[in-house]
């Protein structure tokens, strides 16, 4: 019984901090030492994972990675065994928006004009929860979506530790030519002033005090609508002009902020690359010329598959695995398949809020069945997601100084993708927020 008592009384302080985890779901506990060890270890460094490897972390930092007998770690350090699963970077999603919920729970029209903004700020607090809980550590917010300024206030939460969250970056309000975005005005009154899901400008002036203004309020990136759907019938064609466009993007650049541009048509595309951004999203209708001028100057492009997916089942009766493709499917496939054949620069950005926030996982899964290897989707995640987002030398890899924002998910998603639908362990900054003994 003593040598039990002895055992038990060994364990009490991790069984406490485990449990306190459980509890709170904040993971706002002491970071300390953490010697993981899971059955591999995918870095970002390479394709393959590394079997029998571990990582020891030190005060939020990754110390130490590589086989498991060489790491020394400290007596008191917390040992956490993943067995069956593989450790990788915490994953990061490039093109989100934690103010959104899906479609077929609520009309995105009735999400900006009926729910309030402190309601919706709430929600996207619990849809980062649920982002991190599911090993997406870094997220890139494209816009609040008519809730103004508030995922500045939402990254300060996080940051601060009063709820759990992904490590964020955000646009906040994002920017669209007059009239050129929703709600309406095409379909409604014209004596209604309607809340508006972006910000609305018009000339050069504008632009600029535009951009300035978001930098101002805490904006890290800065998002613009290149083209929307106001031809006469609807279809999708550029809203700025070139002098607009090329203000918005140089004044972003002079104050340090890049641009991310949301564009499907052909036009769009190529209008923004020549205005010089950072990375197009979306891309749908771009030519293979279009997508070898992205290819030349190193913009990143953000396929969006999963948003398409999504609003195919909610809008279109696509039924995943009975239906035929959509022309809207087809058509983001082949972009896909296009930028992939001309080696551009592929970030992992599924436009999540479209669909359900936690099922992040979807839009690698998505590039692997359009033609990238498991790897591949990986880095796209990882590694590829923390270049283009200027973030390499603290996350995106698992390498000794880089912050511990790590993941773990049953089986090899490096050859099986699909392992990522079932994380087992998530850390951020050295603070564990799921593992294998707690209940998210």
């Amino acid at each position: 019984m003593r040598k039990a008592s002895k055992g038990f009384a060994a364990l009490l302080p991790l069984l406490c901090l485990l449990l306190s985890m459980a509890a709170h779901g904040t993971g706002t506990t002491a970071k300390g030492d953490w010697l993981l060890l899971p059955e591999r270890v995918w870095t970002g460094d390479g394709d393959a994972a590394h079997a029998g490897w571990a990582v020891l972390v030190h005060d939020g930092a990754i110390a130490a990675v590589g086989p498991a007998a060489s790491i020394q770690a400290p007596a008191n350090a917390h040992r956490v065994e993943l067995p069956g699963a593989t450790l990788t970077p915490g994953l990061i999603d490039l093109h989100s928006h934690l103010f959104l919920h899906p479609y077929n729970e609520t009309l995105w029209n009735d999400q900006v004009l009926t729910e309030p903004q402190d309601y919706r700020t709430l929600e996207a607090a619990a849809h980062a929860k649920a982002t991190l809980l599911a090993g997406f550590t870094t997220l890139r917010d494209l816009g609040t979506e008519g809730a103004g300024y508030a995922d500045v206030s939402v990254k300060r939460a996080i940051e601060e530790g009063l709820i759990p969250g992904p490590r964020l970056f955000v646009a906040t309000r994002a920017i669209v030519a007059t009239a050129s975005y929703g709600p309406g005005p095409r379909g409604f009154r014209p004596d209604l002033d309607l809340p508006g899901g972006a910000q609305e400008v018009s000339g050069v002036d504008a632009a600029m005090a535009a951009v300035r203004e978001q930098a101002a309020r805490g904006a890290d990136w800065i998002k613009i609508y290149g083209d929307y759907r106001v031809g006469p019938d609807g279809g999708t064609a550029p809203t700025f002009t070139p002098a607009e466009l090329k203000a918005l993007v140089d004044t972003a650049h002079q104050i340090g902020r890049p641009v991310a541009v949301h564009a499907a048509s052909d036009a769009g595309v190529r209008m923004a690359v020549e205005a010089g951004v950072d990375s197009i999203e979306h891309g749908y209708g771009a030519s293979e010329a279009t997508f070898r001028l992205l290819k030349q100057h190193g913009i990143a492009y953000e396929p969006t598959l999963t948003a398409v997916e999504s609003t195919a089942e909610y809008f279109e009766h696509y039924v995943p695995g009975k239906s035929e493709p959509t022309e809207r499917m087809r058509e983001a496939e082949r972009a896909f398949r296009t930028a992939l054949k001309l080696d551009v620069t592929i970030g992992n950005g599924s436009d999540v809020g479209v669909f359900r926030h936690g099922d992040n996982w979807r839009e690698p899964a998505a590039m692997v069945a359009y033609g990238m290897t498991p790897a591949q989707a990986l880095h796209a995640a990882t590694d590829v997601a923390a270049k283009i987002l200027r973030q390499s030398q603290h996350v995106g890899r698992i390498a000794p100084g880089l912050a511990a924002d790590l993941a773990a998910f049953a089986g090899d998603p490096s050859t099986q993708i699909d392992a990522l639908k079932k994380p087992v362990f998530v850390m951020k900054a050295g603070i564990p927020y799921r593992t294998p003994d707690m209940t998210p």
